[in-house]
């Protein structure tokens, strides 16, 4: 894991159990098992849900990679231990559970 990337896991798990996985160039972001985003390059991108529509209003949004069908919020309040809360626990309430993968 790259020096942003353990930064990122550092300031997030004040929120929970932080999963960051690489993933064909980027890497996705977990929070308690669900995912919440991508890190592409040296940002963190968070996905749209109730909750960040709400705390993250004023964030800038853009596709985290060339070709990406998402918006997604670009997160850098790293500091805000109560942001990162509220916005992590709002956001696993909101996002579907891991779909089971279907045996062979």
């Amino acid at each position: 894991m790259n020096e942003f990337n353990e930064y990122i896991h550092e300031a997030l798990s004040v929120a929970g159990d932080i999963v960051i996985k690489s993933m064909m160039g980027g890497y996705l972001v977990y929070f308690n098992g669900k995912l919440v985003g991508d890190i592409c390059g040296s940002e963190l991108f968070l996905k749209r849900t109730p909750t960040s529509d709400k705390l993250l209003k004023d964030s800038e949004l853009r596709y985290p990679y060339e070709g990406s069908k998402t918006l997604m919020y670009v997160f850098d309040r790293f500091e805000d231990k109560a942001i990162i809360s509220e916005l992590l626990e709002g956001m696993y309430s909101e996002l579907p559970d891991k779909k089971a993968r279907k045996t062979k």
